[in-house]
C-alpha cells in the first residue's frame, strides 16, 4: 500500500465489516462505534437505535452513515431441522445458493449454516435456468429435527448475516468483505474522529449512525429530528459500475477512481450548494473524485432531505463491486478519499447559510 495510513484504515474496516448487523439487529456495530466515539463527543440517540456523537459549536453539520447490512431472519423451522428464512433488505437469488451464513441467537451464540435448495439434478428443466425465489431456499445447520435446531438456541426472528471475513486481495489496496455497504461509512466516522480529535472550529459536528436503512431508510428521519442539523453529509458504500457489461464511457462509480459525489438519485436531489462545495473541497485538496447522477437506488438522503423543515444533503461514497452479496470489493484509496473529502467539506461549511 502506498500510504501508511491505509494499514490502520484496513484494520478498522476489518472490525466493522466482520460485525454482525442486519437491519434491526445492529447492536454489534453500535458497540464498535461507541467504543471509538463515546470518548470523542456527547452522545445523542433516538428511540429506534440510531445514535450520534456531537462536539463543538457553530454551524451544525451531520456526517452520517447507516449501520445495517442486508441479511435475513429465521422465519420457521421444519420438522426435519431445516430453517426457512426471509430477506432483510435487497437480495438477488443468484448470489445465495451454497453460501455460508451466521445465525446469531438471542444468547449471542453464533451458528454457521449453508443456504441450500432442491439439487439441480431433481429440478425440471424448465426451472433450472430460473432465479430461485427465497421461498424455495432453506438454511442447513446440520440438524436432523426441529428439536435439535431449538436446542442450538435458534429461535424465530433470529438475525442471519453472511459468513464472510474481511481479506486483502493480491492487488495492493484491494479488499474483499461483506457489508462494505455501509460499513465503509461506519468505519469512516471513527477515522474522522481520529483525524480531528478537537473537532472543527466554527462547526458543531455530529458523527451519526442510523439503523434500518436497507429496509426503507427508516432510521434517518428520527435521528435528524433529534439532532436538527443545518447540513448532512451522508457516507455510503455505492454500487460500482465498472465490470464487464457496463459501458465505461457512462460509468460513474469506478473502483480506484476516487470518492463518488452523488448529485441525484430517485430518492433525493442533493443540495446544489453542497455539491458545489464538495467539488471545490476535492479540487482544493487534490482529492480524486467522480460525479454521479444515478437513475436507480437511494440512500438515507431521501429521508434526511424531508426531515424537520428540510435538510440540505449530499451523498459521498466508496464504489464497491457486488454490494448486497457475500463478497464485495473496494479500493482502500477510495475510502481514504471519502474520509478526506468529508472532513474538507465540513470545514467549508462554517457560517454557510443552510438554504438550498
Amino acid at each position: 500500500m502506498p500510504n501508511s495510513d491505509y494499514t490502520s484504515y484496513a484494520k478498522n474496516l476489518e472490525r466493522f465489516t466482520n460485525a454482525h448487523g442486519p437491519s434491526g439487529g445492529e447492536s454489534e456495530v453500535a458497540s464498535l462505534l461507541s467504543d471509538s466515539l463515546a470518548p470523542w463527543g456527547t452522545k445523542l440517540e433516538d428511540q429506534l437505535g440510531s445514535v450520534a456523537y456531537t462536539k463543538g459549536e457553530g454551524t451544525h453539520v451531520l456526517i452520517a452513515a447507516h449501520m445495517d447490512e442486508v441479511g435475513f431472519r429465521v422465519q420457521s423451522i421444519t420438522s426435519n431441522g431445516f430453517i426457512k428464512f426471509v430477506a432483510v433488505g435487497g437480495w438477488w437469488g443468484h448470489t445465495l445458493l451454497a453460501q455460508q451464513v451466521i445465525i446469531k441467537t438471542r444468547a449471542s451464540g453464533k451458528i454457521t449454516g449453508v443456504i441450500g435448495c432442491m439439487p439441480v439434478h431433481f429440478l425440471p428443466a424448465s426451472q433450472r435456468a430460473q432465479v430461485l425465489d427465497i421461498d424455495a431456499m432453506f438454511i442447513d445447520v446440520g440438524a436432523s429435527s426441529r428439536r435439535e435446531v431449538l436446542e442450538m438456541g435458534i429461535m424465530l426472528g433470529d438475525y442471519i448475516a453472511p459468513a464472510t471475513s474481511f481479506a486483502p486481495l493480491s492487488v495492493p489496496g484491494k479488499f474483499v468483505a461483506k457489508a462494505f455497504d455501509n460499513r465503509v461509512g461506519c468505519a469512516c466516522l471513527t477515522d474522522i474522529a481520529v483525524d480531528i480529535p478537537e473537532g472543527i472550529e466554527g462547526i458543531k459536528l455530529s458523527l451519526g449512525a442510523t439503523v434500518q436503512e436497507e429496509v426503507g431508510t427508516r432510521g434517518a428521519a428520527p435521528l435528524a429530528n433529534v439532532l436538527k442539523p443545518d447540513f448532512a453529509i451522508i457516507l455510503e458504500g455505492t454500487p460500482a459500475d465498472d465490470t464487464p457489461g457496463f459501458n465505461l464511457d457512462t460509468s460513474q462509480g469506478l473502483v480506484s477512481h476516487g470518492v463518488q459525489i452523488r448529485m441525484h438519485d430517485p430518492s433525493a436531489i442533493m443540495s446544489p450548494k453542497l455539491v458545489d462545495a464538495a467539488i471545490a473541497a476535492a479540487q482544493e485538496n487534490n482529492i480524486p473524485y467522480q460525479l454521479a447522477v444515478r437513475t436507480s437506488g437511494g440512500t438515507d438522503a431521501g429521508r434526511f432531505t424531508i426531515a424537520e423543515s428540510g435538510l440540505p444533503c449530499i451523498v459521498i461514497g466508496v464504489p464497491a463491486r457486488y454490494i448486497h452479496t457475500h463478497n464485495s470489493i473496494i479500493d482502500i484509496a477510495d475510502y481514504a478519499a471519502m474520509k478526506n473529502l468529508a472532513v474538507a467539506l465540513a470545514k467549508k461549511l462554517a457560517g454557510l447559510e443552510c438554504s438550498q
